[in-house]
Parts: structure tokens; C-alpha cells; sequence
């Protein structure tokens, strides 16, 4: 009897080693075929290669246009994409406008700057929300609770998504703009201008407001300014050329998607990606990451942070518009939805697209 339990324990003990070696092939298996599958993009276009300026603000809300560059997505749906980095989204929506991009990225407060004054173009995807803007103050100015923000000089970099946000953020603490002395800050200038002192607080995003805490530490105080509204990396295009150009969108946006899914099943690549593009290192990396959702999509809240954006610009007196404009004619919806259809929700007419 005792020799059948022996038997018996080593035949599970046997059957156990190799169920978890099984697991581990299985696992090695599933890693390299996912590895081969997104390095080896299926249906590859072999027709004419097209050149496109890409204009860019070197931030992690780039990402997927970065690993689409990095994994050679862009190349393999026929597309040489030149990244040209910029200061701002602004700046790189001026590029735009002048024919020095193709494409530009951009948060969304630029491009409703650029349609409440009557610009020629689009937006036909977005790539990121993001949710990563703080408002740092200087305690030995006598920041410490929003309340002490007035009266003091607040550093931003001006025509961009941080005005609104200070606005915002002044609103709902029972303050206006009027009540701050704003600075304009460019955002690369930020981290110097609150540490020397030039400024009381800044609003700035990252990665220089981590080098903002790890200078100063305790020596500032970090609200967050965006009061649970994201922002919005987007992919912009002149409407003369995304008319003329369709096929080269949904490349485009096809090498986006392979991106999205690389980025999915591969964080950990996606990431060294990420570190070697920006030069950031794993302590900033990892504490933007969760403040990002790297995916392509068109949806109905991106149409109403961008009404709410031009409401305030008309109330600030920033437009001589008068009323918010229809953003639906400023979106070009047609390639995302042959791409990947159930990323676009946005209502028309009454009706989810």
C-alpha cells in the first residue's frame, strides 16, 4: 500500500513538473509570436512610398507615433515619415499652416484656437488623453493652498492648453485670470524660471514637472489643473491635402493601429521606446505611463472638451467669435472608421458614428 502512495505521489509530482514546463514553453511561445506579428505587420504595402513631414512636441503623448517609427510600421504601409520636433503644439500647428509639416500633432486648445480663426484643416484621429498638468508653487512665496494664489506670477507657456487650464482651475477656486500676474513661460524654461524664483508656481507638463519635484521637493506645494478633464494628443491636417490624400491617411492610421496593438501587448518595449526617443529615464517614465491612454479613437467627449475650450476662448475675449463652431465640420472621421470603426463615437445628426 505504501509503495502505491509513493508511486503515486511521484507520478504527480512528475506530471505537475511538467505541466509548468508546458506553461513556460506555451508562454515563451505566445511572447515570441507576438513579438514576430507586430515586427512583421501582415498584408505589407508594396506600392509607391510616400514622404510626410511630421510635426511633433517631444512629450509622451507621442508615444504611438514613436513606436510606429521605431517598429517600422510606417515603412511597411509605404510611408518615410520625417519627425520634426517643435516647441509647442502651437508651434507645430504654425509649421502646419505654412506648409512646413504634413501632419502635425497637437493638444486640442491650439487646433479650436486655429478654427475660431477660420483655418483650413482637421483633425482625423487622436492618439492620447492625457492627464499629467500640475501647477507648482513656490511655499516660501506663501503657496500653500490655492487660495494664496492671488496676487502672484504664475509662469505658462502662453497659446496653450495650460491657459485654459489655468483659467479653469482659477474658476472653479472663486478666482479669474485677472487675479494672477501670468508670465509667459516657455515650457523648456520652466523648471529654471520656478527654482531661480522668476516666477511664484508654474503650470507646466512632463517630464518637467518631475524635475520640478525632484529639485525642489518639498519646497513646493502641486495642485493638478486639469479638474478630471483630459486632454487630447491629436494628428491634424491641412483639409486641401487629407481631401486629396485619403489613401495616405489610412496608411497612416493603419500604422498607427499596429502601433496601438504593439504598445498593448508589449508595455515593456514600448517603454524602452519611449525612454530612448525622449531620454528619459525609468523613474520619469514610469510615473507618466499611467497618465496616458495611448490609443486611436475619435468620441463624442473629445467634441465636448473642444466646445467647452471655445466657450471660454469667447469669454476671455482670446477670438472675435461670438458663438462655438460645429466641430464636426472640423473632423475627418471617413479613415479612422474604415481602420478600426469601433474606436469612432461620435453623434451626428442625432446619430452615434
Amino acid at each position: 500500500m505504501r509503495s502505491y502512495e509513493n508511486q503515486n505521489q511521484s507520478w504527480s509530482k512528475t506530471m505537475n513538473k511538467n505541466a509548468t514546463v508546458m506553461a513556460i514553453i506555451i508562454a515563451i511561445a505566445l511572447v515570441g509570436f507576438s513579438l514576430w506579428y507586430f515586427t512583421n505587420p501582415q498584408d505589407a504595402y508594396t506600392g509607391k512610398m510616400e514622404s510626410i513631414n511630421l510635426g511633433t512636441v517631444p512629450t509622451a503623448s507621442s508615444a504611438l507615433i514613436y513606436v510606429a517609427q521605431d517598429q517600422q510600421f510606417f515603412l511597411a504601409n509605404g510611408l518615410n515619415v520625417n519627425i520634426k520636433d517643435y516647441d509647442t503644439g502651437a508651434a507645430s500647428l504654425d509649421a502646419l499652416l505654412k506648409d512646413d509639416t504634413t501632419l502635425s500633432w497637437a493638444a486640442e486648445f491650439p487646433f479650436v484656437k486655429k478654427v475660431l480663426a477660420k483655418k483650413d484643416i482637421s483633425v482625423f484621429v487622436v492618439v492620447d488623453r492625457f492627464d499629467e498638468d500640475y501647477l507648482f508653487g513656490r511655499k516660501d512665496r506663501g503657496i500653500n493652498t490655492t487660495a494664496d494664489l492671488k496676487g502672484k506670477k504664475i509662469g505658462i507657456p502662453l497659446n496653450t492648453i495650460i491657459e485654459f487650464y489655468l483659467g479653469r482651475f482659477l474658476e472653479l477656486h472663486n478666482m479669474t485670470m485677472q487675479d494672477v500676474t501670468v508670465i509667459d513661460v516657455p515650457a523648456q524654461e520652466s523648471v529654471d524660471a520656478i527654482v531661480s524664483g522668476r516666477v511664484d508656481g508654474v503650470i507646466v507638463w512632463e517630464p518637467y514637472g518631475s524635475q520640478i519635484r525632484v529639485q525642489m521637493a518639498d519646497r513646493i506645494v502641486a495642485f493638478p489643473v486639469q479638474s478630471n478633464q483630459p486632454g487630447y494628443g491629436t494628428i491634424i491636417g491641412r483639409n486641401d491635402w487629407i481631401g486629396g490624400h485619403p489613401e495616405i491617411v489610412s496608411r497612416f492610421l493603419k500604422s498607427l493601429a499596429q502601433a496601438e496593438d504593439y504598445l498593448t501587448h508589449n508595455p515593456a518595449q514600448a517603454k524602452a521606446i519611449l525612454r530612448k526617443q525622449l531620454n528619459y529615464d525609468d523613474a520619469i517614465t514610469e510615473t507618466i505611463w499611467p497618465q496616458h491612454q495611448f490609443s486611436i479613437s475619435l468620441d463624442q467627449s473629445f467634441i465636448l472638451a473642444m466646445e467647452d475650450e471655445a466657450r471660454w476662448m469667447i469669454k476671455n475675449n482670446l477670438t472675435t467669435e461670438k458663438a462655438a463652431p460645429n466641430f464636426l465640420d472640423y473632423i475627418y472621421a471617413d479613415g479612422l472608421e474604415a481602420i478600426k470603426p469601433e474606436s469612432v463615437n461620435i453623434i451626428r445628426g442625432g446619430k452615434k458614428q
